[in-house]
């Protein structure tokens, strides 16, 4: 039975948005490559206060997943030796411990191998150079070794005047157009865009089943919102990133495919913004210096991310 085949609505953004050859037949790290020296430098600039935010969620067993991806389990800790003076009676005493989780289980980075679509990864490879032992041949999250540049909060909740976004709502251009204006900045070639919903709120407040399903998310008409400007990365607080159900019938995963795939652009999920919303409405800046390393797993396609604000 022949797949049935992506929806005109995508190809045609496809085309627009493709970065396929832009830094070179041989790059895995697409968007990336616009943080250069002189951007970080001027993220650096950014710094007032030193006012650190952390923007990850805590690695426990009862994060955010609820199951309905198989294998992306939430972290299982488990202590493999507690105390034990491994160099003899009266020496110094170690205690170690070890984890089970999927690499995006919570805050975390999906790198650009992290979807496919027509047996293709980003910069035109084949989806088949991942595999089952070595993973990601190409473009897996150990390429970019450094994750480090001006943030930008978009707070698409706050401008709409609301604490958290429906969750039918699906996050438009004129919505970030509307959270750029609330920030009193453009959002600029090599920035990492940060898009509040609100949506955490509720697994904070323990309504796990509720945060992901029904969600807030990005539309299928983004991508080209943050392929005009350059954008070198985009996260948001929701667990599927983009809207979800979606908003185009038998169309899933479109965002992730035209952002990963097309564009060459990293994407983070569950993300936490609500600290971060109150900081930058306080001191009336949403810009700052966010540190966001991915672990280098090789091979891996996505990791585990504790981001940190820096105003």
């Amino acid at each position: 039975m022949s797949r049935p085949a992506l929806h005109p609505a995508f190809h045609d953004i496809a085309k627009r948005v493709n970065n396929w050859g832009r830094w070179g037949a041989d790059d895995e790290i697409g968007t990336l490559n616009l943080i250069t020296d002189e951007v970080v430098r001027e993220a650096a600039a950014t710094v007032r206060t030193g006012r650190r935010v952390p923007l990850a969620l805590p690695l426990r067993e009862d994060g955010v997943q609820t199951g309905l991806i198989p294998g992306r389990v939430n972290p299982l800790h488990v202590m493999v030796q507690i105390n034990q003076e491994i160099f003899g009676p009266g020496t110094v005493a170690c205690s170690d411990d070890a984890v089970t989780m999927g690499l995006q289980a919570a805050t975390h980075w999906d790198a650009l191998t992290h979807v496919s679509h027509s047996g293709k990864i980003y910069n035109g490879r084949p989806a088949d150079t991942i595999t089952p032992h070595g993973g990601a041949e190409f473009s897996g999250i150990d390429k970019p070794r450094h994750i480090v540049s001006r943030g930008v909060l978009l707070d698409v909740a706050r401008a709409r005047g609301v604490d958290r976004l429906a969750g039918g709502h699906a996050v438009t251009p004129e919505d970030l157009d509307a959270a750029e204006e609330l920030a009193g900045t453009r959002v600029r070639p090599g920035d990492i865009a940060l898009v509040r919903t609100g949506q955490i709120q509720t697994y904070l407040a323990g309504a796990k089943d509720a945060y992901g399903y029904p969600s807030p998310g990005l539309s299928v008409r983004t991508p080209e919102w943050f392929h005009a400007r350059d954008v070198a990365a985009v996260a948001n607080d929701t667990l599927t990133f983009e809207i979800f159900p979606p908003e185009i019938d038998d169309l899933w995963l479109p965002v992730h495919a035209l952002d990963l795939v097309e564009m060459g652009m990293l994407q983070g999920q569950n993300w936490n913004l609500e600290e971060l919303s109150t900081a930058c409405g306080q001191e009336e800046r949403y810009c700052f210096l966010l540190s966001a390393m991915p672990e280098p797993f090789v091979g891996g396609t996505g990791t585990p991310v504790a981001p940190v604000a820096i105003l």
